[in-house]
């Protein structure tokens, strides 16, 4: 799950932003001449004082303000890493959708990991336990009725654990072991670069919660679980997991997050469900002079029962009135893909991953007993591109998902018994625009506009069923403070 709901802070957010983006007086965004001065720079007697956090930690606001920092220190010197942040997101559909509005969401993320070795005396050993309170609204769901979700947190609003687990080191770190309650969207299918993105679809994929029951072990559920990682050599790392087929044990019917309300069911009686995937890096050293890059391969398969969206066991078309309505049932399902990250320029300096990168994602289903049967996104990334900036990232994604041939041609046959000229589903497309602008480590403003293509694969229009849902327009701001 990619971090990213009833105040509304958006002036604040608002001034925080022109601060970010350096429009201070007669000062452009893209001014060659000096830097005006930053207003949260710390004085150097005091930046001196103040700790870098290890390359393992998510930047934090601690490092600007020295309270926070011994803090934050002190958790570390213990070997306990304790993470809270908070995000908000206020996005709106100016046009398109079933409905024009606005909603504002949010979340309170926590975090508690902590190095046995440190604490016990377990040489290898770590324990991590995390959660969400979601707040808030849903605008792809109440307003736009797409799949790709408009923020990477709608979600019904709850308190939710999400992780639980223990991991044990092996071999000199070679191998490792984690069991426990797992999301599977921490580690695979995952994109170091399209984190940036403020769609849900470039986390936890549409294909993957479209296609698993309950929507599978991603964002906001997880299940329990064990997963084995192998690093033979600093290029090569194997991943394998199984997980619990259905966090909630509800199926298809959309109900998983009502069912399993606060992630704690625990369920282990479900259909199992493999993830495996293989890594290739390259380049990676900071010392080195190539661009840097990373491709992976994997995929998973339920061992579930799944049904088929176009004929019934009596070989009719569900559509048909003479079919019994009983759809034929396959077992097992599956999803092969791939992932490429690769830098495309690297600015002079040390840091390999600043400049501009590229990224793709690709994932195949079969096609008769699944929602989506392809899925695609992609996009570039241009990073510390500023000298006022160094750490600000702007990016252009866009996301594809194909509609199912099987749901395709009960589209079609639905309109035909009906004798009516009723919209066919075939793709959603979900094109984003967005700007991350760091205040300080650990404070993010990120303005964005995103265009949603036939929304819901193209879905009927509920106010006009002879139509398409219309393609919504949406701008918004992301506001995120860690600790």
């Amino acid at each position: 799950m990619k971090l990213q709901r009833n105040n509304r802070p958006r002036p604040a957010a608002a001034v925080a932003l022109a601060v970010a983006l350096g429009f201070g007086a007669g000062q452009g965004a893209f001014a060659q001449e000096s830097p005006a001065p930053n207003p949260f720079a710390l004085a150097p007697e005091v930046a001196a004082k103040i700790f870098t956090l290890p390359d393992n930690i998510d930047p934090s606001i601690s490092t600007s303000i020295p309270a926070l920092a011994e803090l934050k220190k002190a958790f570390l010197t213990h070997g306990v890493n304790f993470e809270l942040s908070y995000l908000q997101d206020s996005f709106g559909n100016v046009t398109g959708g079933v409905r024009q509005g606005a909603v504002y969401g949010g979340i309170v993320y926590m975090l508690v990991e902590a190095d046995l070795a440190k604490l016990a005396g377990m040489q290898g050993a770590s324990f991590r336990v995390n959660g969400f309170q979601i707040q808030g609204g849903d605008l792809s769901g109440a307003y736009i009725y797409n799949y790709s979700p408009i923020s990477s947190v709608e979600a019904r609003p709850t308190t939710r654990m999400v992780e639980l687990w223990l991991e044990q080191k092996l071999f000199s770190d070679m191998a490792s072991v984690r069991i426990g309650q797992l999301a599977a969207d921490t580690e695979f299918f995952n994109s170091e670069f399209d984190v940036l993105f403020v769609n849900g679809t470039f986390g936890w994929t549409t294909l993957f919660a479209g296609n698993l029951p309950g929507s599978g072990p991603g964002y906001p559920l997880s299940t329990p679980g064990v997963r084995l990682k192998l690093t033979p050599n600093e290029h090569l790392t194997v991943l394998a997991a199984i997980f619990n087929g259905d966090p909630a044990g509800t199926g298809f019917n959309g109900r998983q997050q009502i069912v399993n309300s606060n992630g704690i069911n625990f369920r282990l009686s479900d259909p199992a469900l493999l993830f495996g995937e293989a890594q290739y890096s390259y380049n990676q050293e900071k010392t080195g002079s190539g661009l840097a890059g990373r491709v992976k391969l994997g995929g998973w398969y339920h061992f579930g029962k799944f049904q088929d969206d176009h004929f019934g066991f009596d070989g009719l078309s569900l559509a048909n009135p003479a079919s019994v309505g009983i759809p034929r049932l396959y077992n097992g399902d599956y999803t092969v893909y791939g992932v490429v990250d690769q830098m495309l320029w690297r600015l002079p300096g040390d840091d390999p991953k600043k400049g501009v990168a590229g990224f793709a994602r690709v994932a195949v289903s079969p096609g008769d007993r699944n929602l989506m049967s392809f899925y695609a996104d992609g996009g570039v990334n241009f990073i510390g591109f500023l000298p006022q900036r160094p750490d600000d990232s702007f990016g252009l994604g866009a996301a594809y998902s194909k509609m199912a041939p099987s749901l395709v041609a009960d589209d079609r046959d639905a309109g035909y018994f009906a004798g009516l000229n009723l919209p066919i589903r075939n793709y959603e497309l979900a094109l984003e625009l967005t700007y991350k602008a760091v205040v300080l480590p650990g404070f993010n403003v990120q303005p964005d506009l995103q265009y949603i293509v036939h929304p819901g694969g193209g879905e009927a229009n509920p106010d006009n069923p002879s139509t398409r849902i219309p393609n919504a327009f949406v701008i918004g701001i992301r506001t995120q403070l860690t600790f």
